[in-house]
């Protein structure tokens, strides 16, 4: 099988450089990923974040769009339910014009933050906390399509410019709560691995693929696993690598909220955990794909195999960038 390789960004603050390089070194990873033959590029939406420092996707793509030339550029995502999908929409079309054939428009239920976050982000109203999600999501397939039915109040609206090419819409999914949804209102789906292995089966994608052929959907449906990922030239260095991302997940599930840790920062408080801890670590640390380029492709095709899907995309999360571009380049000889 011939996999496409893409890149799901979380715009981390790399602990190897100040705060507010983070958005600059996304613009650093996206030229060498178009460079290297990486199919896509999405970056995710993060609000009050330690760890992420992306909450406006919109205006990354629209920057990451104009300096790279082949690579498909997006949202991975945006969380819908913050926002009106009548302006969703039109932030979409507008970069779809500008970048014919080159964009995709990837939406979240989650809220991308807190919920004090989410109330600042509603006010004066109030957050709707995914409560409308559907019809919101429904409301913005409408609006990027043109597709109302005549008698609705919506369907007088125009989504400027008129003459436009449209995104590529997907919805982000990590167990199975949204594939039948995406399927019916003709999203593709993207199925976030790095998110919830435990509860991310093939089984989503099936259920996705049912609904999108009895809503009658004549485009070819679309799918994409995206994992979390660090390669390294040793099995060794890449677990060492690893353990910053690693650390951070299970930081979460103790919560414990810190900027990233240095792998050997890492390393350190492991071997002083408690027996239960380090056997959290683990299942995190076993859900990831880590090690040489030749074992994280053979891990990524049988995956690709799995979840009959041909699109694997890459969350690659490290302390510093030099190690983040040295994954990625890593795995990008295969392409």
């Amino acid at each position: 099988m011939n996999i496409k390789l893409s890149v799901v960004d979380q715009t981390p603050v790399h602990g190897s450089h100040h705060k507010k390089d983070a958005p600059l070194l996304t613009v650093e990873l996206a030229k060498h990923c178009d460079e290297w033959n990486y199919h896509r590029y999405w970056v995710a939406e993060h609000h009050d974040s330690v760890h992420f420092a992306n909450p406006c996707p919109e205006i990354l793509v629209a920057h990451l769009a104009s300096i790279t030339k082949r690579i498909k550029v997006g949202s991975g995502g945006v969380m819908l339910s913050n926002y009106s999908p009548l302006k969703v929409a039109e932030c979409f079309s507008m970069l779809a014009s500008l970048f014919p054939e080159r964009i995709d428009l990837g939406v979240g239920r989650a809220p991308g933050g807190s919920a004090m976050t989410s109330a600042a982000l509603a006010f004066p109203n109030k957050a709707s906390n995914g409560q409308f999600y559907a019809e919101q999501a429904a409301l913005l397939e409408s609006f990027i399509h043109g597709s109302f039915k005549e008698a609705h109040p919506f369907s007088s609206i125009h989504v400027m410019p008129e003459v436009r090419d449209v995104p590529d819409l997907w919805m982000l999914g990590s167990s199975g709560g949204s594939a039948e949804l995406a399927g019916q209102l003709g999203y593709h789906l993207a199925l976030a691995r790095f998110i919830d292995s435990e509860n991310c089966h093939p089984r989503i994608f099936d259920a996705h693929q049912k609904a999108w052929q009895q809503a009658g959907h004549e485009r070819p449906l679309q799918r994409m696993l995206a994992i979390a990922c660090i390669c390294a030239e040793t099995e060794e260095e890449a677990k060492l690598r690893a353990g910053t991302a690693v650390y951070r997940k299970f930081a979460t599930h103790i919560g414990e909220r810190e900027d990233f840790l240095t792998p050997t920062q890492v390393r350190d408080r492991y071997r002083g955990m408690q027996a239960s801890h380090q056997a959290l670590f683990d299942r995190i640390e076993a859900s990831y794909t880590i090690g040489t380029p030749e074992q994280c492709w053979n891990e990524m095709e049988s995956l690709a195999k799995t979840f009959n899907t041909d699109e694997i995309s890459l969350v690659t999360v490290t302390h510093s960038q030099a190690d983040r571009l040295d994954s990625y380049r890593l795995l990008a000889k295969n392409l």
